[in-house]
């Protein structure tokens, strides 16, 4: 393991992958897996059951509810959250307080290499494809294909975005990365690398 802060709340079942960095008040609940090489910031929360991947990272106070399943190198915003209710409520019809029993949880799933800037909300069950990037303070109320970028209330396509997490510019035919060079092709919405 790396380093582990003596304030950080790591249940003894967590089971968190070699040189993993968990900061100052984090919270890593029962059963979540941390991969290899993740940074978990101050006040982060992993729920129960969470998965990620290799090389994540997530910012300070970023929530990450269960069953969210994060892939290798995704990043998570400060003050992100991944929720997981689809109706929320503090009690039942009746009155009564919910309990574990009276809800199904759902899951944010979020690809390889994807982004979720400060501050924005993924509405459980979303699912934020590979190397896409949602911008900061954005609402994701749908699935957001590989490589957009996503911004505003709710979040729209605002445009295309590479490995490098640079904005990709258009030629005639292709999409290309300013950073890398690489070279992409959109048919029907969905952008694939040549």
């Amino acid at each position: 393991m790396g380093h582990v802060e003596a304030s950080a709340d790591v249940a003894a079942d967590a089971n968190v992958g070699i040189g993993s960095d968990i900061w100052h008040l984090a919270q890593i609940r029962e059963g979540a897996v941390l991969g290899a090489g993740c940074n978990i910031g101050r006040g982060a929360y992993i729920g129960p059951h969470v998965r990620l991947g290799q090389n994540c990272k997530v910012q300070n106070y970023a929530l990450v509810y269960e069953p969210a399943r994060l892939a290798n190198g995704v990043f998570v915003g400060p003050a992100a959250v991944l929720t997981n209710d689809l109706f929320p409520r503090a009690i039942n019809p009746d009155g009564s307080a919910k309990g574990a029993d009276d809800w199904e949880p759902v899951g944010v799933t979020v690809g390889e290499g994807a982004s979720i800037g400060a501050r924005a909300v993924c509405i459980a069950p979303v699912s934020v494809g590979p190397w896409a990037t949602v911008a900061a303070g954005a609402v994701v109320t749908k699935d957001v294909p590989a490589y957009a970028i996503v911004a505003g209330v709710p979040a729209r396509h605002a445009g295309w975005v590479g490995e490098a997490g640079v904005p990709l510019r258009k030629d005639e035919r292709y999409w290309s990365c300013p950073a890398t060079g690489r070279r992409y092709l959109e048919k029907a919405g969905v952008l694939k690398r040549v």
